[in-house]
């Protein structure tokens, strides 16, 4: 992951040994030749990912958007391109992120399904009752695009929204290979770690407007850019809702920056009719 950028640019290089010195431990080489049991721990993947897109981003020519949005952990990515966060101080930010929620994980068990071929008001429904009916925590975590909902929890409510979700019509219900319940009541310790953290750090005043997870609006004000990031580790990802306010807003163009070709897919399933490509 990202050898090739770190091979075949010196910039690249000394961006990953930069990582590798705030971070204080070689990620670079995990990233590179690492197992995918490593790499899947939270504290690695979150600023892996991170990394690869900084990197990825700062390579393109011409890189001034006129709007931001980041899937989860892609928000941090997002405010590094549009001015609100340093480098470097997006990183620690990120590696905090990833700190406070693996502690977390391991704190109390909990899980991920997606939950395909649904409508987002039945997922909705069917989470409150299973809640009501079994006191186990299960919401709406993920809105990726229309038909595809992630839900978050305890391992028994997801285990039972499952059943109840197939049984309402759902094509598929899949547990994720997660640590936890992320984008739920579950990361409350850990959005209060990250709080701490982000209070410590400087935030500049963006070059174009982000699009927030947890309010799928465009945010331009550092204090209100700052609770929405705290807030998005118990809150939901609205993508869909943050794509179609960026639609809303005149975009017709999407550039996916970092590893892999996800969004670009999920953009594609909210509107047909927008342009999208990536830069990885």
């Amino acid at each position: 992951m990202g050898k090739n950028l770190y091979e075949n640019s010196a910039f690249a290089k000394k961006l990953f040994e930069q990582a590798n010195d705030i971070l204080g431990f070689r990620i670079s080489d995990i990233m590179f030749s690492g197992s995918e049991e490593q790499l899947r721990q939270t504290k690695v993947t979150q600023p892996a990912i991170f990394l690869h897109s900084v990197i990825a981003f700062k390579g393109v020519e011409n890189n001034r958007p006129e709007m931001v949005a980041g899937h989860s952990l892609g928000e941090f990515s997002a405010l590094v391109a549009n001015g609100v966060l340093s480098f470097e101080d997006g990183l620690q930010l990120v590696s905090a992120r990833a700190g406070a929620m693996q502690h977390a994980c391991e704190t109390a068990p909990s899980a991920m399904a997606a939950i395909l071929g649904l409508e987002d008001e039945k997922v909705e429904e069917l989470c409150a009752l299973v809640t009501k009916e079994t006191g186990e925590i299960v919401v709406p975590a993920n809105y990726n695009c229309p038909g595809q909902l992630v839900i978050s929890g305890s391992v028994k409510g997801v285990e039972v929204a499952c059943q109840q979700m197939k049984a309402a019509g759902a094509k598929r219900a899949l547990v994720l290979p997660v640590h936890g319940a992320f984008h739920s009541p579950f990361m409350a310790a850990a959005a209060e770690e990250l709080n701490g953290a982000i209070e410590k750090t400087t935030f500049y005043n963006p070059t174009c407007p982000v699009y927030q997870n947890v309010v799928s609006k465009a945010v331009v004000a550092k204090d209100e850019i700052k609770k929405n990031l705290i807030d998005q580790l118990t809150g939901a990802v609205r993508w869909t809702q943050s794509v179609r306010a960026m639609i809303a807003d005149g975009a017709s163009h999407f550039t996916e920056i970092g590893p892999g070709k996800v969004l670009q897919g999920l953009i594609q399933k909210i509107d047909k009719e927008v342009q999208v490509d990536g830069v990885s």
